[in-house]
């Protein structure tokens, strides 16, 4: 947001941009002008009042001097800190897309950038079709309840664009655009997660094995990558975004994975898959970026070849916890060695009893240290 001196040639002169812009002045704080895409020039003021943030749009600046606008907000923001005024400071000029954006910059220095990403690709996609050009303040249950409706053919989408919703929804009651206790996503039903559980059998693993030593030769690092997503249960950010550095000691100090720091413990066969590296660079599978390492399009050819075209490579991580689980680890090893923040994540893989999977116990061990050596 831009800071001016409020003079009547700077706010004639002012263009409009491709998003809302709000320039405040520097001579009464908590007075601005607002600038739509349009060219709609509208005074307002924005203040903190008793632990609320009061928001008010007022007066067209093509109608208004800014001298005129300047003076009436002052009395208006005297009487809000007063307390005189009933106004409860609800915007009906605040379009959702607008606080929209300003809660993702708000919580920008709060998620991490892989779900900052994720969560913007969910309301550009899925919520903003829908809510755009609405203003915030008027969204009603009703209205979400539409929106979750006609989302029924991509459920997946639908549950995790519902959360982003409820965030911005409840931002914009704490910043005062919306009464208090209004979150209209409240009571709002997920549909049923179809949950794909995928993991690989004995004879998967062999074929599988034989694959990447035949691509060894011309594509090392990839392939070595691959073998770490077996042998670890890593992420695949974990794995392509590993550093020299994190190596040590036998294990690898992930300083940011999705929960956190954590420490992954290494068996023989992990170790001598990095020991067999070059140590060139700072990242161990990219000499300089490491989110340019296209390690899915190998994936899709690697296992096209070993027949594996419904296998996923998240589902190495599936793998893992498995066979870990059918060899006897408890919930709580098998939660700290994939780096689950809760429980109930790792708790998931406990329906995976089957002959299967015990038999992959005793042949998966021998196949990943000789086969993927």
């Amino acid at each position: 947001m831009a800071t001016l001196h409020l003079t009547q040639h700077r706010v004639d002169t002012l263009k409009p941009r491709k998003n809302i812009l709000d320039v405040r002045d520097t001579e009464l704080k908590g007075f601005g002008i607002r600038i739509m895409p349009s060219g709609t020039r509208r005074y307002f003021v924005h203040s903190q009042h008793e632990g609320r943030r009061i928001w008010k749009t007022f007066d067209d600046a093509g109608t208004v001097t800014v001298t005129q606008a300047r003076q009436r907000a002052r009395v208006m923001l005297a009487a809000y800190r007063n307390g005189e005024s009933t106004d409860p400071g609800i915007d009906t000029d605040a379009l959702f897309e607008t606080v929209a954006e300003d809660v993702l910059a708000h919580y920008e220095r709060l998620w991490k950038p892989g779900t900052l990403k994720v969560n913007r690709i969910y309301l550009r996609r899925q919520i903003l079709p829908f809510f755009a050009d609405c203003m915030i303040s008027t969204i009603t249950r009703q209205d979400v309840a539409a929106w979750f409706r006609s989302l029924h053919a991509k459920p997946a989408a639908a549950n995790r664009s519902a959360p982003v919703l409820s965030v911005i929804m409840q931002k914009a009651e704490s910043w005062g655009y919306r009464p208090e206790n209004s979150n209209p996503c409240v009571g709002i039903r997920r549909y049923r997660a179809t949950r794909r559980e995928r993991f690989l059998l004995p004879e998967e693993y062999r074929s599988l094995a034989a694959v990447l030593a035949r691509h060894q030769s011309r594509r090392p690092l990839h392939t070595a990558a691959v073998r770490l997503l077996l042998l670890t249960g890593c992420r695949k950010s974990e794995i392509i975004m590993l550093r020299w550095r994190d190596y040590r000691e036998g294990r690898l100090f992930l300083p940011d994975s999705k929960t956190g720091p954590r420490t992954v413990w290494l068996a023989q066969a992990a170790r001598e898959v990095l020991d067999n590296l070059p140590r060139k660079n700072t990242w161990v599978f990219s000499a300089t970026r490491p989110k340019r390492f296209h390690l899915d399009e190998f994936w899709r050819r690697v296992r096209a070849e070993a027949g594996l075209n419904d296998v996923r490579l998240h589902d190495l991580r599936h793998s893992y916890a498995s066979v870990a689980l059918q060899n006897g680890e408890t919930i709580l090893t098998i939660g700290k060695l994939l780096g689950h923040g809760r429980a109930t994540t790792t708790l998931r893989y406990t329906h995976l009893h089957d002959g299967a999977v015990r038999e992959a116990i005793d042949v998966v061990a021998p196949v990943l240290s000789e086969g993927l050596a």
